[in-house]
């Protein structure tokens, strides 16, 4: 088995580990295979959603691992129909129960959805969850700066901001409200939609240097950067090697020459007017 990957302590004190297993896109039946695959490998870290329809099949997974319940770092996310404090307690119930869990490890809210301005409501649906021991951890995905500094402002500071990271995509002023506020940063689609930058001298120089994948140095650079990475992989060799990041280091020279390949590329999407 691979080395576990470390962890990261959250402000709340939950330890996460630093490398997750992305399962979007995968149907349950696939997610199942992968769940098993990559806990077998040494991942300790699972990421799901209510949106991906998958939640069961992560459950699937992690049941047929063998391993303990609470050696399985569990994220998931809800959907803008639960962002009050109600909602956000039948959204946890429904994805305990798909998942075959009585406890979340970290529980997102999936988009901030401006439109409808009730993320500070969900926002205190995941305190009260939080202090009832029925999650470990709280935490947002796809929040901006802006969106951060209005919870910050209402007392609602979250754990974990998830978002779309690659060295393409680095958001640099969402990164910097993290950091203001302590929150910790989850990179998901870690090596970009299409990965073009893979391809990329800096990349390619860093993976020869130190024997390894392109893929293996983009995720180096993100847990280096000190946040934490979601790749997806259904392919058992693939998660192996997308664990192996943790016996090598990029030089400074290097860091910088694959933080020069942001470009101010625009997002997938826009926060402020896409959501579920």
């Amino acid at each position: 088995m691979s080395h576990l990957a470390p962890t990261s302590r959250l402000a709340g004190g939950a330890e996460m580990p630093v490398l997750a297993l992305g399962t979007w896109p995968m149907d349950d039946a696939e997610t199942a295979d992968a769940v098993e695959s990559a806990l077998a490998a040494g991942y300790r870290h699972i990421d799901t959603a209510e949106n991906y329809g998958n939640e069961r099949g992560v459950g699937e997974g992690i049941r047929r691992s063998g391993l303990p319940r609470d050696e399985v770092f569990i994220t998931t996310k809800f959907n803008r129909a639960h962002h009050s404090e109600a909602g956000v307690r039948a959204a946890w119930e429904a994805s305990c129960a798909r998942l075959g869990v009585d406890t979340i490890d970290l529980f997102l809210i999936h988009w901030p959805n401006p439109d409808q301005d009730r993320y500070l409501d969900a926002l205190r649906g995941l305190v009260a969850l939080r202090d009832e021991g029925r999650i470990r951890a709280l935490g947002v995905s796809n929040f901006t700066a802006a969106h951060l500094e209005r919870a910050a402002a209402a007392g609602l500071v979250p754990e974990v901001n998830q978002i779309q990271l690659d060295p393409e995509h680095s958001q640099p002023r969402v990164q910097a409200a993290n950091r203001a506020h302590g929150i910790a940063t989850v990179a998901y689609s870690p090596l970009g939609r299409g990965g073009s930058f893979l391809d990329h001298p800096a990349v390619g120089d860093a993976a020869r240097a130190h024997g390894k994948t392109p893929a293996q140095v983009v995720l180096r650079w993100h847990v280096q950067h000190g946040n934490a990475a979601a790749p997806k992989s259904a392919n058992p060799v693939r998660q192996r090697e997308n664990l192996a990041l943790f016996d090598f280091a990029l030089s400074p020279e290097e860091m910088a020459a694959i933080d020069a390949l942001d470009v101010g590329a625009p997002l997938q999407h826009d926060a402020d007017t896409f959501g579920h």
